[in-house]
């Protein structure tokens, strides 16, 4: 059984055999699929997979199957030759994915596994994805990660069959994307004291890396860099772009909401414009997330210059400011030709043409829907892994107020049946959110996004599939998969953070 559960599946007679003397017909658009299925499949089996006109193992990029979508694939096994066709690259990719879960879960070893029989059942399969964005945001702000775990992680959500990896670059408590124009960004604002000391960040060059590499598996890098809240590590190292002239702050060492957030001077639109300009040379990514959420307006509300600002643009009170700005940033995207992204943590009016992510509440996505935004559904409750999976005295600390286990996962439903078809359509998708005040480790990362990762892509891909019948039987196979990859399993809290 395959995680996600295919839209279409059929068993049919046979098996086919990869082995020594087994090749691959691949040609144009095809071989980037090829040489990812060469790539994965190497380090267990050892098999050499070698291009031939004539191979048994054919991937074909057929534009005429337009009912396939971008992401779509075909897959045919029977007992001479597989065939994996798709409209797009994207849906050879996933089909690819579909080849290594019906293979023995040792394919997935990262190391040589000798005496099994690399066999494929044979199968009919016809897969569409529901939704065109299926993904995780990884905090790396609160605590870093370094980019080989990051390629590892992405290695996890291809799998799965999941195509946006969502990475939240900037908070109080840390700043991890270089600038060359700022760089007591990362030199000051990527280091925090405390009791337990922490700093990291990443190079442009990581960056780059990363952005090819999940290309190759096809998963978007979507950046994000917080403001106007959300934004102490900044201020620590660049004071002049706050509220209150010669004042000095240190990167957070707290968890929570900061009330230091950036001012609304000219100065500060500069270093948000040049810094997204630095963000949009590393990512390729069509979306840019800017933040936007939790912004106290206590220090607008006291500063002469946020005062002088609103009057200026002739906005009712400095709390107006927080849209404006927004719009300032916003624009500025758009005129690069990137999207911009927000949170949306109510149902408040938000500029015209970002695009929404709602993580309080349904319903604030359906509002956001009928003003005419594109949404991404991350409603808390049910995507928001920080939070514990059950109840036992062993699972780690997480964040307070509830549970989050598999089965809220799976319920997860981005565009509910009782929404207008008009709103509905706004929906791009779902994601899970991994927030890390709780988790220092890429053990403890791991641990906590699966298997829970697999029930958001599950029902992301084919709303259809049903919790009792296609995915808890799907996941009793899938978690020798899961061990084959050496994704971390419940265990003492111990394990977690060490």
């Amino acid at each position: 059984m395959i995680i996600p559960h295919p839209t279409h599946i059929a068993r049919i007679p046979g098996h086919f055999t990869f082995d020594e003397s087994t090749t691959v017909r691949a040609s144009g658009d095809a071989l980037g699929a090829a040489r990812l299925l060469r790539t994965l499949l190497a380090p267990a089996t050892g098999l050499p997979l070698r291009p031939s006109p004539t191979g048994t193992v054919v991937l074909v990029v057929d534009t005429m199957l337009g009912g396939l979508g971008e992401e779509g694939y075909g897959l045919t096994v029977g007992p001479d030759a597989v065939l994996l066709r798709a409209a797009r690259p994207a849906g050879l990719l996933r089909g690819v994915q579909t080849i290594r879960q019906l293979l023995p879960a040792q394919a997935l070893s990262a190391r040589p596994v000798a005496g099994v029989p690399w066999q494929i059942p044979g199968v009919q399969i016809t897969d569409v994805p529901r939704f065109g964005w299926r993904g995780a945001m990884l905090d790396v702000a609160r605590h870093f990660q370094p980019v080989s775990f990051l390629r590892r992680f992405t290695d996890l959500l291809a799998f799965h069959k999941l195509n946006v990896l969502h990475l939240h670059l900037t908070d109080d408590q840390g700043w991890r994307m270089p600038s060359a124009a700022y760089p007591a960004l990362t030199e000051v604002g990527g280091v925090r004291g405390g009791e337990v000391p922490h700093a990291g960040a990443y190079t442009a060059a990581e960056l780059r890396g990363l952005v090819a590499y999940a290309a190759e598996r096809g998963v978007t890098v979507v950046p994000e860099i917080e403001m106007p809240g959300h934004a102490r590590a900044a201020l620590a190292a660049y004071p002049q772009l706050g509220n209150v002239p010669g004042r000095a702050l240190d990167v957070w060492t707290q968890w929570g909401v900061c009330d230091n957030v950036l001012g609304v001077h000219d100065e500060v639109l500069d270093f948000c414009r040049t810094v997204l300009g630095e963000v949009l040379d590393v990512f390729d990514s069509p979306y840019v997330h800017v933040g936007g959420d939790e912004c106290p307006v206590t220090e607008w509300e006291t500063s002469t210059a946020a005062q002088a600002r609103a009057a200026e643009l002739g906005l009712g009170s400095p709390k107006d400011l927080h849209g404006w700005f927004l719009g300032q940033v916003g624009d500025f995207l758009l005129a690069q030709g990137r999207r911009p992204v927000c949170w949306a943590e109510d149902s408040g009016a938000l500029p015209a043409d970002f695009t929404v992510m709602p993580w309080r509440d349904a319903a604030h996505g359906l509002a956001a829907a009928r003003r005419g935004h594109d949404v991404v559904m991350a409603p808390y409750r049910s995507t928001y892994l920080d939070y514990p999976q059950s109840a036992d005295p062993d699972e780690p600390p997480g964040q307070a107020g509830g549970i989050v286990d598999l089965a809220a996962v799976h319920a997860n439903e981005p565009a509910p049946a009782d929404w207008e078809p008009a709103a509905a359509a706004r929906v791009l998708g779902t994601q899970a959110q991994l927030w890390t005040e709780y988790v220092s480790t890429a053990a403890h990362a791991e641990y906590l996004a699966f298997p829970r990762l697999a029930a958001l892509a599950d029902r992301a891909w084919n709303p259809a599939s049903d919790w009792a019948t296609d995915f808890r039987p799907a996941l009793r196979l899938h978690e020798a998969r899961l061990d084959a990859l050496r994704v971390p399993r419940r265990g003492p809290a111990a394990a977690m953070t060490a």
